[in-house]
């Protein structure tokens, strides 16, 4: 029987995908996971010869669709956009609140995107450097704030920073990222970290200043502005990275396949060109078992920064 079974499995793997693939997104459309899916979706449509259809599956912090995905068949034709929040910061957040566990009920495929944070506020706040910002709110302890959603990367970004610092201010949550760039642009908020993608725009167009980025080097479009790791904070490096996850069990070969499919997708010229456009820098990881490795360091290190700050998760 164990035979029959192993063999099934097999000419299932050699032969996937036999149907349209759900590329299940578990945010709301035009955020960097929804971005990415639409990028790879018709590339891979076209390579693997099925459709894969996005799917947003929005709700709970990304919980909602991952566990779509966790509890679906395992043969390769439901796939997760997962991300840093979904797959290594909601199982110590939602420790306990879940129905399925992502670190055992999901495998990686492959990582796509890194994208660093950036601490940034508006054009018109004082402190024209890192050195000055630093001065400028030791002064002033207590009267500051910054805004990101309560256990989001760059929430947790946020607090590491304080934490190395010893800065003190408020978190001021807003409705969302657009009403979020609306307060730092007013005054409202006075500085946040977030994700480059979204503000490296409002810095190149004079309306932000950018004093730090979370990435391993310096951006390209932003030369001149220093990564955490320079400035004496090597542990505040949070980024939105993306990849894609399976659930558990499915077979190694469909696993390789769209690891393999996925990779030559990103090195299409078209495809390419959306990512650039995007702003979106395409970071693969090299097999994976190399990203289900990241996978995993990743998770200890942000539980770490979870249980050192007593963080609560809603």
């Amino acid at each position: 029987m164990g035979s029959a079974t192993n063999v099934a499995w097999k000419v299932t793997a050699e032969a996937w995908p036999t149907r349209p693939v759900r590329m299940v997104v578990p945010f709301a459309p035009g955020g960097a996971n929804d971005i990415i899916a639409r990028i790879l979706s018709p590339a891979l449509s076209e390579s693997l010869g099925q459709q894969f259809v996005v799917d947003n599956r929005a709700g709970a912090s990304g919980n909602i669709g991952t566990e779509i995905v966790a509890k679906s068949q395992p043969d390769g034709h439901t796939v997760l956009v997962g991300n840093v929040s979904t797959n290594a910061i909601n199982p110590t957040g939602f420790a306990g609140a879940l129905s399925f566990d992502p670190v055992k009920d999901l495998v990686a495929v492959t990582l796509v995107s890194r994208i660093p944070n950036l601490l940034v506020a508006a054009a018109t706040f004082p402190p024209k450097d890192f050195k000055e910002l630093i001065a400028y709110a030791r002064a002033r302890p207590g009267q500051l704030n910054y805004s990101n959603p309560i256990g989001a990367y760059s929430h947790l970004d946020m607090l590491e920073f304080l934490a190395r610092t010893g800065l003190k201010m408020e978190n001021v949550p807003t409705k969302g990222a657009g009403a979020t760039v609306a307060a730092v642009l007013s005054g409202e908020i006075h500085f946040y970290f977030t994700n480059a993608a979204t503000v490296t725009p409002q810095v190149l167009g004079g309306r932000m200043k950018a004093y730090a980025t979370t990435g391993m080097t310096r951006l390209a479009d932003l030369p001149d502005v220093p990564t955490t790791t320079e400035l004496g904070l090597p542990t505040v490096r949070g980024e939105i990275w993306v990849g894609t996850f399976v659930p558990a069990r499915t077979p190694q070969a469909v696993i390789e396949r769209l690891n393999a499919a996925t990779v030559q997708a990103t090195q299409r010229q078209d495809t390419r060109a959306h990512f650039e456009k995007a702003r979106v820098p395409v970071t693969l990881s090299r097999s994976p078992e190399d990203f289900q490795a990241y996978v995993r360091e990743e998770t200890a290190r942000w539980a770490r920064i979870i249980r050192d700050n007593n963080v609560k998760f809603q």
